[in-house]
């Protein structure tokens, strides 16, 4: 079930509230999250729910024995607890992956059954993997009702797509939570942007993106190709960022708040800047719980560019079981790594335009690392954007008249990008007329959004497959 989506907004977003609202007891109004979390992650996938709830249980027991018996035997039994949770998300994010490159790099005809790719089981299984090893680095308490472990690693606004959440920062709002109308409006508030960054832009520049690329690129104009990777790298950071919006509204509206997961990576002015700004909690959920512990920078040169490699490494298979994923990791971790050597101390040296432009590019051609898993169409790709051709542009734009309608939201989504809206809300927070006024537009937002979403079936995810 989709954020973005009529069953959500009108049908189990208002019986949960409800529910939610008619108890005042906390324990009650914490297993009618529970259920309705429980509910929202089985609506496609019930099979998949079972598997959760084991990966909860397990990690229930884990961390209460990991808090009774604290002695040298603990460090393996931590072991064993990431070990178990890695080999849980291992067998069913990487197996068939693993078992297909071993078939083809020994020509072996290994047999095997593919495994499917449960929703969100890479952001809740590292939100369980920091729960465990929080406990064990005396960071919480462990939880001793199963019933609120269950609840905070299952909450629907973060479990199929972030932000990763982590124990800490939710422990105390498990039990002394509390709700008031002026954080449930601006929950609602912040809701209805995400939801009108999602369905009003990201679906739109997904509309540009696949019809584009889904072409023969080989066949495709530069200005084509240029306009298909930008029109992705907004779909991408609008479907991702707006999800994370309506998640943030949502834990807002029920008495939670979750840190922030996006800050306008898109005017970053190095790649080092890009990935503070980009998908927060999983950056800094890679610093805190593989970064440091491998030593981070606290190590001679040779490791310290060593642990940025791997954890890069480890980045891109995060996000996919292909080698595109793994060859964008390894892309910005090589970039990284120059940019500590010497490339940061040029950027200080121009004016931030150049530094800028730098970013966007290679951010850019990242994507399009990303967006293609058949690595040779990805350097078709490059080839086609870098050097400049006039192959079939005024067919292929005859062919799609369709896709030129939505070249309007490219406008909204340049200025989204950057943080101006934000600065001239803040600016003009106490004004009340110019406050009627950003009210009255999130309501014409939210009644754009459902036209969009009644008269259109494409509603597409990206983070639905991580």
């Amino acid at each position: 079930m989709l954020f973005s989506s009529l069953v959500f907004i009108f049908f189990y977003l208002p019986l949960l509230i409800f529910f939610y609202y008619i108890f005042k007891k906390r324990s009650i109004k914490n297993l009618i999250l529970l259920t309705f979390s429980l509910f929202f992650y089985s609506w496609g996938e019930p099979i998949y729910l079972f598997l959760m709830l084991l990966s909860i249980s397990s990690n229930y027991l884990i961390a209460i024995f990991l808090d009774k018996h604290r002695s040298n035997f603990n460090k393996h039994m931590m072991l064993l607890a990431v070990a178990f949770n890695v080999g849980f998300l291992f067998y069913f994010k990487y197996f068939n992956f693993f078992i297909t490159n071993i078939n083809n790099i020994f020509s072996l005809k290994i047999e095997f059954n593919e495994v499917m790719l449960p929703i969100g089981i890479s952001f809740y299984t590292f939100q369980i993997l920091s729960y465990v090893i929080d406990v064990y680095r005396k960071k919480v308490e462990p939880q001793k009702n199963i019933l609120n472990l269950a609840m905070y690693v299952s909450l629907f606004p973060q479990l199929i797509a972030g932000p990763i959440v982590r124990y800490e920062t939710v422990e105390n709002e498990i039990v002394n939570r509390s709700e008031n109308l002026d954080d449930f409006l601006a929950g609602f508030k912040r809701f209805i942007i995400g939801l009108g960054k999602k369905v009003l832009i990201a679906n739109n520049m997904a509309l540009i993106a696949d019809t584009i690329m889904s072409n023969d690129i080989s066949r495709m104009s530069s200005l084509w190709l240029w306009i298909g990777i930008v029109a992705y790298s907004f779909q991408i950071f609008f479907d991702f960022s707006g999800y994370s919006d309506m998640a943030i509204g949502l834990g807002k509206m029920f008495g939670f708040n979750f840190l922030e997961n996006f800050n306008y990576p898109y005017i970053a002015k190095n790649i080092t800047d890009f990935w503070r700004r980009w998908h927060i909690s999983l950056s800094t959920w890679f610093r805190d719980y593989l970064y440091i512990p491998m030593g981070g920078n606290k190590v001679s040169q040779f490791k310290w560019y060593r642990n940025i490699f791997v954890v890069w490494l480890i980045t891109g298979l995060w996000h996919g079981a292909s080698w595109n994923f793994v060859i964008w990791g390894l892309y910005f971790g090589t970039i990284l790594i120059l940019e500590k050597y010497f490339i940061i101390k040029i950027l200080q040296l121009i004016p931030n335009f150049f530094s800028h432009f730098y970013s966007i590019i290679l951010i850019i051609i990242g994507w399009v690392i990303f967006r293609l898993e058949d690595m040779s169409l990805v350097f078709t790709y490059l080839k086609g954007m870098f050097f400049i051709n006039k192959n079939e542009s005024l067919y292929f734009y005859m062919e799609n008249l369709n896709i030129t309608n939505s070249f309007i939201y490219f406008i909204p989504a340049i200025i989204l990008s950057t943080p101006l809206i934000k600065n001239i809300i803040d600016k003009n927070k106490e004004n009340q007329f110019f406050i009627l006024l950003y009210n009255t537009s999130l309501i014409f937002i939210f009644l754009m959004c459902i036209a969009k979403l009644l008269t259109s079936s494409y509603n597409p995810f990206i983070y639905f497959r991580f």
